[in-house]
């Protein structure tokens, strides 16, 4: 188990932060082996390749927050020395101040006693968490989770140089994403993923059991089962990526 008290904010991102991190990770394999590197001090992350140093992929980004074995516990980035001053991340303090969750208003978080036996993962669980939640609250996408030494993760969020999310992305996607995902609460992660992407969005009826998003490249229709799970998802498209 992660932070229980973020788990509601992680959850309503994720399926827009897993189709964000898949568009990364297209834009990053295209680089073959590659490196990252972090320039705090000018505000990017950049990828280089390691065969033509001159293809890289650059993006400004953000220290949002570092998880560390060592005094195990997350400190955000607003409390960071060296987290900068970056608005959007403080306003992930202001956001756990202004509805009362501690758990983002406070510089540190002590890890919970339930973190299980394979201490690494849970720190790349709680990475994930907490780019995801960067993700809701700013609405900047898509976030990175890296190795810092000493079995410490740092997330960021990035504004990098990757094309819009559209449907027609999505629904390319989704077969191999979705799977993996377990979504908690299917119907709120649609409703979250057209917010975040910029679709317009309308349910199929008053029982939510579908849910149609749109946008330039076409329409996809989300169908819900009895237990609020994605049972199928129906397209028409104007544009079709490749996969």
């Amino acid at each position: 188990m992660t932070f229980p008290a973020l788990a509601p904010l992680a959850d309503r991102a994720a399926l827009f932060a897993a189709l964000r991190q898949d568009q990364l990770v297209a834009a990053t394999a295209a680089l073959g082996e590659h490196r990252w590197d972090a320039d705090l001090a000018a505000g990017t992350l950049t990828f280089t390749s390691e065969t033509d140093p001159s293809r890289r992929l650059v993006a400004r980004a953000s220290l949002v927050a570092t998880i560390a074995p060592g005094p195990r516990s997350l400190m955000w980035a607003w409390a960071h020395p060296q987290g900068g001053s970056d608005p959007s991340i403080a306003g992930l303090r202001d956001y756990g101040t202004t509805y009362a969750i501690t758990e983002l208003s406070q510089p540190e978080l002590p890890f919970p006693a339930d973190t299980g036996a394979d201490l690494d993962e849970w720190i790349a669980g709680v990475a994930h968490q907490v780019g995801a939640i960067a993700e809701e609250i700013t609405g900047r996408s898509p976030y990175y989770s890296a190795p810092v030494g000493s079995g410490t993760r740092a997330v960021f969020l990035l504004d990098a140089p990757l094309p819009a999310l559209t449907v027609a992305d999505a629904i390319v996607a989704l077969p191999r994403i979705l799977p993996e995902l377990g979504l908690s609460d299917a119907r709120s992660s649609v409703w979250d993923l057209a917010r975040l992407a910029g679709w317009s969005m309308e349910w199929t009826d008053e029982a939510y059991s579908g849910a149609v998003v749109r946008d330039a490249s076409g329409s996809a229709t989300f169908r819900f089962d009895e237990y609020a799970r994605i049972s199928g998802v129906e397209s028409q498209l104007s544009q079709v990526p490749q996969a």
